[in-house]
């Protein structure tokens, strides 16, 4: 009896799975705002504690936030710039002043 071609490892059957652009992407999207274009990343948690540029504070390890760095600057240049911020300060940096550097 002749064997089919089909494979039986793919699911011919099967509805198609739209892309899930955010995995796909690593949870990176580009934003506008008035204080310029941005490349913004959604991140769990990290091993290091970093100054959150928008409150002056630390977020802590394992706390989930946003590392954010401009798009409009060549790409090693922006990437050195990353600055890891709180989710509500990211989202609250357009009505806040700019905080002092120490």
């Amino acid at each position: 009896m002749p064997r089919s071609r089909r494979s039986a490892k793919r699911p011919y059957a099967t509805e198609h799975v739209p892309l899930d652009v955010e995995r796909a992407t690593g949870g990176r999207r580009s934003e506008s705002a008035a204080d310029g274009e941005w490349v913004v990343q959604q991140v769990r948690g990290s091993d290091r504690e970093y100054r959150c540029p928008g409150c002056d504070q630390l977020v802590t390890a394992g706390t989930p936030h946003v590392v954010a760095w401009r798009s409009d600057g060549l790409f090693g240049e922006a990437l050195d710039d990353r600055r890891h911020w709180h989710r509500a300060c990211w989202q609250a940096r357009g009505r806040r002043a700019p905080t002092r550097r120490r």
